[in-house]
This record gives C-alpha cells, structure tokens and sequence, in this order.
C-alpha cells in the first residue's frame, strides 16, 4: 500500500522517515518529493509497504503525530492524475 505522508519538516530524511514507518511494520521504500531545481524538500513524501493491515495501523497510529517538529498528515495515496493538460483550457486550438 502506498501511504502519503505530508507536513514534513523540510529537513526530514528518506531514512528518518524509512525508520518511523519501520516501527509499523515492512517498509519496501521511502521517499521524501523534493523541487525539480532546487532538490529541497517539498514538505511531502510516500511510504510503500507490501502489508495493507501493517499500512492502516500506521496510518492510524501516525496521522497527527510529532516528527520533526510537525504535526504530520498520514493517509492512504490516492492514483496519480496523470492528465497533465493544466490551463483550464482543455487543449482546444482556437
């Protein structure tokens, strides 16, 4: 299950956060998104664990909770939108 982790301090790591999820149960992978120009942290990352019980007891546990300073937003990640047609003009020629 991928988990979305938000409200990170912009100096969190990957390994901090590998390690808070760790105490939940299997972690496949963290990662904290970070700015295409400027490689810092966005404030916001994803948890991947392979166990869906293990996953909603970690959202449970650690939404809301203190790491780093903040208080951290942990829900299930929604599918990625991959309609990247922005504008607000639906890609019409005029």
């Amino acid at each position: 299950m991928n988990i979305y982790v938000g409200n990170l301090s912009y100096t969190s790591s990957e390994d901090e956060l590998f390690e808070l999820f760790e105490n939940m149960g299997q972690v496949d992978s963290a990662r904290i998104i970070t700015d295409r120009d400027t490689g810092r942290s966005k404030g916001f990352g994803f948890v991947e664990m392979a166990d869906a019980e293990q996953a909603k007891a970690a959202i449970e546990q650690l939404n809301g909770t203190e790491f780093g300073g903040r208080n951290l937003t942990v829900n299930e990640a929604k599918p990625r939108n991959n309609d990247r047609s922005g504008g607000g003009f639906n890609n019409r020629r005029y």
